[in-house]
C-alpha cells in the first residue's frame, strides 16, 4: 500500500503543476474567474494530497479507506477543475453535471476525512 502513497503524491504533485499553469494562463492569457477557482482548487488539494499521502506512508497500520478517500478527493477536484477549465477555454462541458459530481465527491471526499480521522482519534492509545 505504500505504492499507492506513492502514486496518491505523484497525483498531486501533476495537479500542483496544472494548478500553476491555469493559474499562468488565467493571468497572462485569459483573465477567468473560472481558470482562477480551477487553479486554486488544484494547488490545494495538492497540497492536502501531498501531505495525505505522507500521512499514509508514516501510518504504521495503512488505512485503505485513507487512501481511498484521498483518491477520491483527487478524483473530484480534477473533475470539477477540468470542466471549469474547459468551459473558461473552450466554452464546452466536460460532461453534464461533471462540475457537481466533481464538488460533490470532493466535499464528500473530506467529511469522509474527517470521519476517519475522529475514529482514529477516539482510539485508545496503541
Amino acid at each position: 500500500m505504500r505504492r499507492t502513497a506513492f502514486l496518491i503524491a505523484a497525483i498531486a504533485a501533476l495537479q500542483g503543476a496544472s494548478g500553476g499553469v491555469l493559474a499562468a494562463v488565467a493571468a497572462h492569457v485569459e483573465q477567468s474567474p473560472q481558470l482562477a477557482t480551477a487553479s486554486q482548487f488544484l494547488m490545494t488539494h495538492a497540497a492536502a494530497g501531498v501531505a495525505l499521502a505522507a500521512l499514509a506512508a508514516a501510518l504504521r497500520e495503512l488505512s485503505r479507506f485513507l487512501l481511498g478517500l484521498t483518491l477520491a478527493l483527487q478524483g473530484g477536484v480534477a473533475l470539477f477543475s477540468l470542466d471549469l477549465a474547459l468551459r473558461a477555454l473552450q466554452g464546452t462541458k466536460l460532461f453534464a453535471y461533471a462540475a457537481p459530481i466533481g464538488g460533490s465527491t470532493t466535499i464528500a471526499a473530506w467529511t469522509g476525512l474527517a470521519l476517519w480521522a475522529a475514529a482514529r482519534f477516539s482510539r485508545r492509545a496503541e
